[in-house]
């Protein structure tokens, strides 16, 4: 039968590279975990490292055991959070992570099968797309809302869902709101308020002024969409925004769709890792 605290101790010397770290966290004498991984080796009859200066390198059969030992461990991690989650006596936690610049009318939206509801307990983090795919990576996060979707290869360890494309119209004071003028004269002549150039909603938006053959006044541009509202409200352009990002202030009247966009949309993607045991509320917000 297979040691799994031999397989354990590998495992961590592989992680950190460093039989001095290791035998640190594990509160061990460097010899004795020495003799553990020795053990592991003449069980699998195969060296799992060879020496190079002061590091420990990996072999071919060393890799390959650590992989199996990722997935080892990983597994157990999880079983042991799904039960915790599953047990009666505690709440749920449902740990959302959601870029900085995203829209708060849709991560709502989002939540709303779960807001209220007295036996869950919701917590989100905002921050950039790298550092909230490292949290997903490492099991911070159940779940990340963005608008673009990551890279991705064979190798990664995600599933990336489409959630919803989002209509995006020409917003403005709601002086605008009879208006006859064409959205050509409106492009042309009016102060634009816009998202950044690296976000989908911009590269269509230029796409469509190239169409027209225009050169648009531009007053800022925006990568967080709550400023991006609330540049509108100041009245310091006209805004080119998803509609559920200023659906309140179109409601109210304070902001009026001046014109439909169909040719731009924005799309919001929901990012979970590949599960054995799926988090149980995962199913009701996607």
């Amino acid at each position: 039968m297979l040691n799994y605290n031999h397989l354990r101790y590998f495992w961590l010397v592989a992680k950190t590279g460093n039989l001095t770290q290791a035998a640190k966290k594990l509160r061990l004498s460097q010899s004795a975990l020495s003799t553990q991984i020795k053990t592991l080796e003449n069980q699998l009859e195969q060296a799992l490292f060879e020496r190079r200066g002061r590091n420990l390198v990996l072999t071919e059969v060393g890799k390959i055991t650590f992989d199996y030992a990722e997935s080892i461990f990983k597994t157990g991690n999880e079983l042991v959070s799904v039960i915790q989650k599953t047990n009666q006596t505690q709440r749920i936690k449902f740990r959302m992570g959601a870029l900085a610049t995203l829209s708060r009318n849709f991560q709502m939206q989002f939540l709303e099968p779960l807001i209220k509801h007295p036996g869950i307990e919701i917590m989100i983090r905002s921050g950039s797309l790298s550092s909230l795919m490292r949290r997903l990576t490492a099991h911070e996060l159940d779940v990340v809302l963005a608008n673009q979707a990551p890279l991705r290869d064979s190798a990664s360890d995600w599933v990336t869902h489409l959630i919803s494309e989002q209509p995006v119209s020409l917003v403005g004071h709601s002086r605008f709101s009879k208006t006859k003028r064409s959205l050509k004269d409106l492009l042309a002549n009016e102060q634009l308020v816009l998202p950044t150039s690296d976000s989908n909603i911009r590269i269509g938006f230029d796409a469509l002024i190239q169409k027209l053959h225009i050169r648009p006044i531009i007053a800022a541009e925006v990568n967080d969409m709550a400023m991006l509202r609330l540049m509108a409200l100041e009245t310091i352009g006209l805004a080119i925004v998803p509609r559920i990002v200023v659906k309140e202030e179109l409601q109210s009247g304070r902001l009026t769709e001046i014109k439909k966009l169909p040719e731009l949309k924005e799309t919001f993607f929901a990012i979970t890792l590949k599960r054995k045991f799926p988090h149980p509320l995962l199913k009701k917000v996607l």
